[in-house]
């Protein structure tokens, strides 16, 4: 009897202490691998706690989630559109381009991608099915239509942002971002407190409003207006953030200001290191040296770096006496006897073996948070987008060094220098593990800080109260122009009424002084 109380009291509080589930959809139209890692894990993670998810994005989920309900939505087309914009990527990253100009084209490309998700027959046939969800999520690259989809289905919109705070996301919420000490991702690269560079910092900051708001928004407002005409005013829609998940962890970026509905959830789609495939694992637990483990990402395909590049790459390697594994999408590579050329790899499995030397990387976000996570030292070959500035960062830390891609130096000479410095300087790998240290060193693992957060937002509508007062304040007034501009006015006021007062004083006393003279009579 009493074996059978206590089952009794077990199924009792199993049943009634369970977390309401809830359904969450979530929009994820960016067609790149590591986005798609990101997104498609914190979609898993929340079905798994319980909840109900619809996941729309370019591809199906590849790892279905153990439990829970979930289904997925394709956005058909995107993939293979991004597919063939990838392959220009290398050769256009050595253009010169001014910062107007390469800040126009991301504006550009994001309000051509959030049109054709408007458009796209998966999301005009959910938004007719007339579903309920109590909660949207969007992964927010300047798409700012899509926000629209909180208004349709009415319910709190939260925002994934793939990097941590930065001048994209941190209006959308009120977050202060002083040009002073927070450079933007355009001037990262060497910033420091000089005049000069400050200066420039607060022309890209500067750079930034106009473009949001003389073309971003305009361009959104348009599109949005075409499908969804009784829609709110993008500029309405623009604010209407109930909470962002950062991908960003102290551990990793620089400490920087967040507003309450900012939490950062840095490296929550890192699982626990599996068993390798058994080649991989004799491969590396037979290199007595160490290993060197080479990936451009997922954007930067191997099949698209130019010839010249692969063979200094390639000679470099063969002087190595660790083994170098390389991922690389074909067989095509004639390579050195230390060299294994994979065109899948598990990164996390391999980063996490205990003869991991060295990863060379283009410096993603992902890839670096994975490297911290396994206390790995890398070398930097960042291209574009926020890879200068994760690497500037990563060498100012001291795990790292950087070998710019268009670097008229990328030889073999230098990059044979990196590698070495990198393999025999002890300092290093020491850096990177004293910041591995930090990054696990949290309250509660990354990915149930995320879980908690998103039921927080659905179980208080939005949590309004987490919004800051100045979210929605003109410029002007935020930034107190018109309160240091009152005080000027003032003072340049006061001095004129002085200058006056004073003026007014002299006349007065030198006419005081003639008076005198004047008055004395002349006598004969």
């Amino acid at each position: 009897m009493t074996e059978l109380f206590k089952w009794g009291i077990l199924l009792f509080f199993a049943l009634f202490s369970r977390v309401e589930s809830s359904k969450i959809l979530g929009v994820f139209p960016l067609a790149t691998g590591s986005h798609y890692n990101l997104y498609s894990k914190l979609m898993k993670g929340l079905a798994e706690a319980g909840h109900e998810v619809t996941m729309v994005s370019p591809y199906r989920f590849k790892e279905p989630p153990r439990s829970g309900k979930y289904r997925d939505l394709v956005l058909d087309g995107f993939a293979e559109q991004f597919e063939r914009m990838s392959r220009d990527f290398y050769h256009a990253s050595g253009v010169p381009i001014s910062a107007f100009r390469q800040a126009k084209n991301i504006v550009d490309l994001f309000i051509m991608q959030a049109n054709r998700t408007l458009h796209h027959p998966t999301m005009t046939k959910l938004v007719e099915a007339n579903e309920t969800f109590d909660a949207v999520i969007v992964e927010y690259v300047l798409d700012d239509a899509l926000k629209v989809y909180g208004h349709i289905f009415n319910c709190p919109l939260i925002v994934l942002n793939s990097m941590g705070p930065n001048p994209m996301v941190n209006p959308t919420v009120g977050n202060p971002q002083p040009v002073s000490y927070i450079p933007h991702t355009l001037s990262a690269k060497g910033f420091s407190q000089s005049l000069l560079s400050r200066a420039m910092n607060a022309y890209y900051y500067v750079l930034d409003f106009v473009l949001c708001r003389c073309f971003q928004l305009p361009g959104h407002e348009q599109i949005l207006k075409t499908i969804y005409p009784d829609a709110p005013s993008i500029y309405d829609l623009y604010y209407n953030v109930s909470l962002v998940l950062l991908n960003s962890h102290t551990s990793i970026n620089a400490p920087v200001p967040l507003v309450p509905n900012m939490v950062e959830v840095g490296g929550f789609f890192i699982d626990p290191p599996k068993k390798l495939p058994q080649d991989l694992e004799d491969y590396m637990n037979n290199a007595t040296e160490g290993v060197v483990y080479f990936s451009m990402g997922s954007i930067m395909k191997g099949t698209n770096l130019p010839e010249e590049k692969k063979q200094v790459l390639l000679k470099t390697f063969a002087k190595l006496k660790q083994k170098v594994i390389w991922k690389f999408e074909d067989d095509s590579l004639d390579t050195p006897p230390n060299v294994l050329v994979k065109k899948w790899c598990p990164q996390q499995d391999i980063l996490a073996h205990p003869n991991m030397k060295l990863f060379i990387t283009h410096g993603g976000l992902l890839s670096t948070t994975e490297t911290i996570y396994n206390g790995v030292p890398i070398l930097a070959i960042p291209i574009f987008g926020d890879q200068p500035v994760n690497a500037d960062v990563a060498v100012k830390a001291g795990y790292a060094l950087q070998l710019d891609y268009q670097d008229p130096e990328f030889g073999e000479e230098k990059l044979s220098y990196l590698i070495n410095e990198l393999l025999s300087n002890p300092k290093y790998a020491q850096n990177a593990k004293a910041r591995s240290i930090l990054y696990h060193d949290r309250p509660k693992p990354p990915m149930e800080t995320a879980v908690y957060w998103i039921e927080y937002v659905i179980r208080h509508k939005g949590a309004p109260h987490l919004r800051v007062a100045g979210l929605k304040l003109p410029w002007y007034q935020y930034f107190m122009v018109d309160v240091i501009g009152s005080f000027i006015s003032l003072i340049v006021v006061a001095l004129l009424v002085s200058k006056w007062a004073i003026k007014k004083l002299i006349s007065g006393f030198s006419k005081g002084k003639k008076r005198p003279g004047a008055s004395k009579k002349k006598t004969h």
